[in-house]
């Protein structure tokens, strides 16, 4: 297996060249060991690739690579292996190797992919959070990319769940960005996984953030874009879900945001219309989290002029001016019950005197 490992981790030669050179030399030491002269009677390899053989034999440490690999428990899952993924095999370019820390998806349980902006408003960031946790609790495995945004709340709001999420990384396993997020990826290796087709040690490069889009859209069955300008990594992922067969969900906002431009593109040409989480579940035939029961015993647990205040609240931004419209409370009533909802963690100002609802 260390040969294996020392094939898949040369930079420059597709995933399909490899599979070819495994076919027909059998396995990586062959492969390891095969005189130029030979390299060179095969019509799918040209000179570049052959000089890429050549180089990563002197300069590739095998077993060096390989111990630091084992010591941070990191497992190598080749194509051929039994533990590959059998809906990465039949995707579009499928990697030749993962590499993973934690563990893989259950193939016999069903996953969504949340996916998103990463500066993202507190209105998606409060819905990735809302649908994360509702599909964790629900058993749906929650795949994404632990980018910041909605990708980090999606996954944070499966964990919360009592779910398992699976992170996407367009670096090494064992390369945590953005560094923000350590603590998400510490939990995520204790319920899911962290999955990458990047070697270990690999940097987050900006040209690795598109095709590992292919690996999120391909572990999942449904794929929910929550906020997405016009032209976005998300789409990628949509574009890729949809040319593999799958179902691709979008959230609506407010036409005049830029971050729900690219929703709403999905949604004119054809995409499910995320509503709410129970209607999704519904719609899946799951069973479902009711979030509004722990609205409810919110409401219950506060006094009736913050309860009122509450109620008023949504997950997209208030001002004061429409709250004191809807509640007929004074300014100064108003504040003194928006201060002590943040105090208690019923709400939080998001700009200067606009204002949500916490889940």
């Amino acid at each position: 297996m260390i040969y294996e490992y020392w094939l898949a981790g040369i930079e420059g030669i597709s995933n399909l060249k490899k599979r070819k050179l495994r076919e027909v030399y059998g396995n990586g030491k062959a492969i390891y060991y095969i005189e130029e002269t030979n390299l060179k009677k095969h019509t799918f390899l040209n000179e570049k690739d052959i000089e890429r053989l050549k180089k990563a034999k002197k300069t590739v440490n095998l077993e060096m690579q390989w111990e630091k690999s084992v010591k941070k428990k990191i497992k190598f899952v080749p194509y051929f292996s039994d533990d590959y993924p059998k809906k990465m095999k039949v995707i579009t370019d499928p990697p030749y190797a993962l590499y993973v820390l934690g563990s893989l998806p259950d193939e016999n349980v069903k996953s969504a992919a949340i996916v998103g902006a990463r500066n993202c408003t507190s209105y998606g960031e409060q819905m990735a959070l809302q649908y994360g946790k509702c599909l964790g609790h629900a058993g749906v495995q929650v795949i994404s990319g632990m980018a910041r945004g909605i990708d980090g709340a999606g996954q944070r709001g499966a964990l919360n769940g009592d779910g398992t999420t699976f992170a996407v990384l367009g670096c090494g396993v064992d390369v945590c960005y953005p560094r923000e997020n350590i603590g998400l990826y510490m939990d995520i290796q204790k319920k899911g996984g962290i999955i990458s087709e990047f070697p270990p040690g690999t940097e987050p490069l900006a040209r690795n953030f598109p095709m590992r889009n292919r690996i999120i859209s391909g572990l999942a069955e449904w794929i929910l874009v929550i906020e997405a300008k016009e032209k976005s990594g998300s789409l990628i992922t949509a574009d890729f879900a949809l040319d593999q067969g799958k179902d691709v969900y979008a959230l609506p906002g407010p036409v005049t945001s830029a971050l729900s431009q690219g929703c709403h593109r999905l949604i004119r040409q054809g995409a499910g219309i995320l509503i709410t989480p129970e209607e999704l579940m519904d719609e899946w035939n799951l069973n479902r989290m009711q979030i509004g029961q722990k609205n409810n015993k919110n409401e219950k647990m506060l006094e009736s002029p913050e309860r009122m205040v509450y109620s008023c609240l949504d997950l997209f931004p208030k001002g004061i001016e429409e709250l004191m419209k809807e509640t007929e409370l004074s300014i100064s009533e108003l504040m003194e019950r928006l201060i002590t909802l943040e105090l208690k963690g019923y709400a939080e100002e998001v700009s200067r005197n606009y204002y949500i609802r916490l889940l």
